[in-house]
């Protein structure tokens, strides 16, 4: 057994030890974006992109080519992805939350559908905040299907209607049509967003890119945290992955308790942290 420390903190741990310890009504949101139900044992790697005599063009006329860096691997591989993973993980969720709590639960088409029926049993129906859908618009291209490039956000209050939500401080989206807004004051500072939000994914030389395969973008994360959390709060996130919820907490003056299991997880949220107080356990 081991005390939850309530600061910046990463676990090298599986979830579930962590999660038990961490005290009744202690942790105002929790966003995690876990693996996605694929059946299988996912494959990850670190890239690079290096100038090459011969590869890809890219920027400037510049020719690029990927180079993998490190390789990791985790089990995505569950008889029934509820039962088996969600449900002990999120009961436990579902205890931490203050009552002014949310559950932000990223997901792909495999698991949406089942997941949200599970919400609505453990939290109820009536709990429900959001179905957000993350647009990204980018990788290959079936032939045998409309393209499937969106994920979901499922989104559920501790009580019902009991939630944070500081709308004045959203990040604002530019109007579809600026000029049939009343002011041109209320056109040039836009709209909230709706729950389809237009996101590019982490661009191959982009600031906060880590060369991690999973890696979300900060603006997704941080539109969730400033929308769900006040300043001073503490956010879970039990999937860390490479960081990028710690990175977003840190940015918007929160506090955070990060999990993850995979050593390339916590090697990458080491060196993307150092300039952070943050405590490795």
């Amino acid at each position: 057994m081991f005390k939850i420390r309530y600061m910046n903190i990463v676990y090298h741990s599986d979830a579930l030890p962590v999660l038990k310890n961490i005290d009744n009504e202690s942790v105002t949101l929790c966003v995690i974006d876990p693996p996605f139900a694929t059946g299988h044992t996912q494959q990850l790697q670190s890239v690079k992109s290096i100038r090459s005599s011969e590869g890809n063009k890219g920027f400037g006329g510049n020719t690029y080519t990927n180079k993998i860096v490190s390789k990791a691997s985790y089990e995505d591989k569950f008889d029934d992805y509820v039962k088996d993973f969600l449900e002990p993980h999120l009961i436990e969720v579902k205890r931490i939350l203050t009552n002014n709590g949310t559950l932000c639960l990223h997901l792909d088409w495999r698991a949406e559908h089942e997941a949200r029926v599970y919400l609505d049993t453990l939290f109820g129906k009536d709990c429900f905040v959001n179905s957000l859908i993350w647009s990204f618009n980018f990788g290959g291209r079936g032939k045998r299907c409309f393209p499937r490039k969106h994920n979901t956000i499922l989104v559920y209050s501790k009580i019902p209607d009991g939630h944070i939500f500081n709308y004045a401080d959203v990040d604002r989206i530019p109007y579809k049509a600026p000029s049939l807004q009343k002011s041109k004051e209320r056109a040039a500072a836009g709209q909230i967003p709706t729950d389809v939000w237009e996101l590019g994914i982490v661009g191959t030389n982009a600031r906060e890119r880590v060369n991690y395969v999973s890696q979300k973008p900060e603006k997704l994360v941080k539109r969730l945290i400033t929308a769900f959390s006040n300043k001073g709060d503490t956010v879970l996130d039990f999937c860390a992955g490479s960081g990028t919820t710690g990175a977003s907490v840190v940015a918007l003056d929160r506090k955070f308790i990060l999990v993850d299991r995979n050593i390339e997880a916590i090697e990458t949220m080491k060196k993307r942290f150092s300039a952070f107080d943050v405590t490795y356990a």
